[in-house]
């Protein structure tokens, strides 16, 4: 092993790291696909977003100047945030959306349904313990103390009322919130109004 005042050789511990750290940003960076119509599908890894560039199935919508670029022998890309589809694909109707944590943050923009100050907890309103169902219209967000101190009680022995009724969220985009956590802020013009 080297002295610490001494360069590290090319095959140091240090080395593999790098090259890690490079390809793991494949995996973690994603980019909004729209259909034809510019209606939302989902948000694809970095890497099958570049390949439906390349090939050119889809168009970029809203490039990303600070993401990555990509270099090879004859092209470089800059990672766009928003791709759409040239040609329109019929998406299988759903009816309901899946309840997921990031959806339900997302549905309460991560308030509590309780106090309003920031969320950190899934609480449900009649709790299971008494009966209660997880579903979209017993479960909202809620702040740590506040689910503390509700515990299992109704809202009733408490005295307390949450301070707008828990609904199932409507339309499309609501898929891919309930799939993603953190969302590009330039994604929501293209999300919809629901969007958080």
């Amino acid at each position: 092993m080297p002295a610490p005042d001494q360069p590290r050789t090319l095959h140091a511990a240090a080395e593999p790291r790098v090259v890690g750290k490079e390809a793991s940003i494949w995996g973690r960076r994603r980019v909004l696909l729209l259909n034809s119509t510019y209606e939302p599908l989902t948000a694809l890894p970095m890497r099958r977003a570049v390949i439906m560039l390349m090939c050119g199935k889809a168009d970029v919508v809203h490039d990303d100047p600070s993401g990555p670029v990509i270099h090879s022998a004859t092209r470089t890309i800059t990672v766009p945030s928003v791709i759409r589809l040239r040609t329109f694909v019929r998406v299988p109707y759903r009816a309901r959306v899946p309840m997921t944590r990031a959806a339900l943050m997302h549905r309460d923009r991560f308030r509590c349904a309780y106090c309003g100050n920031k969320a950190d907890t899934v609480d449900h309103v009649v709790p299971r313990s008494r009966g209660g169902d997880h579903s979209w219209e017993n479960c909202v967000a809620a702040c740590a103390q506040c689910n503390h101190r509700k515990a299992d009680h109704l809202l009733s022995d408490l005295g307390w009322t949450l301070r707008s009724a828990p609904l199932p969220p409507k339309g499309q985009h609501w898929r891919l919130l309930s799939t993603v956590k953190d969302l590009d802020p330039a994604w929501m013009r293209y999300l919809g109004e629901g969007a958080a």
